[in-house]
């Protein structure tokens, strides 16, 4: 994503994708701005008590994606948009954050808390969980907004499979969703369908059933 995000063109910035309002400028922003995010947090101090929030809990539909914050989470990003210095502006960002976050991680202790913005502590460790699915979900909006073939690596993939269908019935996925669990193309498919990504709505009642969960998106 980073080399992509880095070669934008200014034409290529102002395409229109399927996070309206964002275009790929504001999404660019959005997007390298999730995974900043990290370094935030770890700058704060260690919160007391034990995390509370799973990397799947933390998409549940609650304040987290309430209108409000939706309208926050959309206002920002159009901002760091509008203020970078040029298209390749959010590649930078993204990368920075990736070299110094490589760096910090890798001296956490695999217990390390930290409080999300909106007040969930977490292990660190399924807080970065939700920093793959970020990147990855919206890698996919990037590319099709760009008319690119999904850069989705097979390691991210695996993580977003994962957390959606984790501890579900996997025939039922399989049928529902041929190869969702078995080859990529299939994985990839699977995570637009569960993800509002594919355009159709068809299955979801049995995938719920078995036990899909279709995460709140903002």
């Amino acid at each position: 994503m980073k080399r992509v995000l880095l070669g934008l063109s200014e034409e290529e910035a102002a395409l229109p994708t399927r996070c309206v309002p964002w275009d790929v400028a504001a999404l660019a922003a959005h997007t390298a701005g999730a995974l900043h995010r990290v370094l935030v947090m770890l700058d704060a101090d260690t919160p007391e008590g034990a995390a509370s929030v799973s990397a799947a809990g933390y998409y549940a539909p609650d304040v987290r994606f309430s209108p409000e914050v939706n309208a926050e989470r959309v206002g920002s990003a159009l901002e760091a948009a509008a203020r970078g210095a040029d298209a390749g502006e959010p590649g930078r960002v993204l990368g920075a954050s990736w070299a110094e976050l490589a760096v910090r991680v890798a001296a956490e202790p695999v217990d390390r808390v930290v409080v999300t913005r909106h007040g969930d502590p977490m292990l660190l460790t399924d807080f970065l969980v939700t920093r793959v699915v970020e990147l990855g979900v919206h890698g996919l909006d990037l590319a099709d907004a760009l008319g690119r073939d999904p850069w989705l690596t097979d390691e991210a993939l695996a993580v977003v499979v994962r957390l959606l269908f984790g501890g579900c019935d996997g025939g039922v996925v399989e049928r529902v969703l041929p190869g969702a669990l078995s080859d990529r193309a299939g994985g990839v498919a699977a995570v637009r369908a569960v993800t509002g990504r594919s355009g159709s709505d068809a299955g979801r009642d049995a995938l719920e059933a078995a036990g899909v969960r279709f995460p709140a998106l903002g």
